[in-house]
């Protein structure tokens, strides 16, 4: 079963992940460090894990496997659960791949050492309604991607005789 792992602490598109997932009935797994309100829905469930840090981002990453889809803004747990075989896409419909994910990871060290010389400035630019757009389109292309790809896996019944 198709299963969208949310790392949930601050995504911005957790009403628009229960929609997508409603319409097609898959189960959703909400990870976060503290509590917060969930759909009372027998396929949405919040598992909140300890305050340690990485924590969510290690249940995760245990949970992952190659029929899921993980929500996340973090590139490095991307980079993990794509290792396993899931999809990974962040809130703003970026899909990460293996072979997008070493270009991600570079990115990122390289924001973070400007910004350690004090040279970047700004931070990410604010959610859009584009970007929530963008979100359900790449969501929904890699939910009928998984649909495809289970269905050539079933063995055909063979015709009566």
């Amino acid at each position: 079963m198709i299963r969208i792992l949310v790392d949930a602490d601050a995504c911005p598109v957790k009403e628009e992940i229960y929609r997508v997932a409603g319409r097609y009935g898959l189960k959703v797994l909400v990870v976060a460090n503290s509590r917060m309100g969930v759909p009372r829905h027998p396929l949405v469930e919040l598992k909140v894990v300890s305050g340690r840090f990485d924590a969510a981002d290690d249940w995760i990453v245990e949970e992952a496997t190659p029929a899921d889809i993980t929500v996340t803004s973090d590139i490095p747990l991307a980079a993990r659960v794509l290792a396993k075989g899931a999809r990974a896409l962040d809130p703003k419909g970026r899909v990460f791949s293996p072979d997008s994910i070493g270009d991600a990871l570079a990115s990122r060290e390289i924001s973070a050492f400007l910004r350690d010389m004090g040279e970047s400035g700004g931070g990410p630019a604010p959610f859009s309604p584009r970007d929530r757009s963008r979100f359900l389109q790449s969501l929904d292309t890699a939910i009928q991607s998984l649909l495809k790809a289970q269905r050539a896996q079933r063995p055909i019944d063979p015709e009566p005789a």
